[in-house]
């Protein structure tokens, strides 16, 4: 299996669609790296990576908002197809096994009720339902 992790931002708003009876939530991440050329100029490249999340746990949907960081793992699948000028393109698409909201959209917002540090979601859990960890932990 090969396995894919990105750190990134939403380019937009997922969008949740039922496809042959089965949800699944889609949405892209941009991740930016900044690097410096033979020149010592600081650059950036921003890599796109399309993602579906075939998933029953259709709760998080609300919180994945354009410009919310997320963390995001699972199968990585590169696509070819032609461009409107007739050169070949390609994308990158990622089936999710895995979502993680890391935090606030870049208009400073929270994301939801999950404000702590990154946790694993349960989307079957509604945001409202989230409590504090308890003080007498068995270990």
């Amino acid at each position: 299996m090969i396995k894919l992790q990105v750190i990134g931002n939403l380019g937009k708003d997922c969008a949740t669609n039922i496809v042959n009876g089965k949800n699944v939530i889609n949405f892209n991440v941009a991740h930016t790296e900044k690097f410096r050329d033979a020149q010592g100029n600081t650059k950036e490249k921003t890599t796109w990576v399309e993602c579906a999340y075939w998933t029953d746990r259709t709760a998080v949907a609300p919180y994945l908002k354009k410009g919310t960081q997320v963390y995001v793992e699972g199968t990585p699948e590169v696509r070819s197809y032609p461009k409107n000028d007739g050169t070949p393109g390609v994308s990158l698409s990622l089936r999710v096994l895995n979502v993680q909201l890391l935090g606030g959209g870049n208009r400073g917002e929270q994301s939801g009720g999950y404000q702590s540090s990154p946790a694993q979601l349960n989307p079957s859990i509604p945001a409202s339902e989230v409590s504090e960890v308890p003080d007498d932990l068995p270990f």
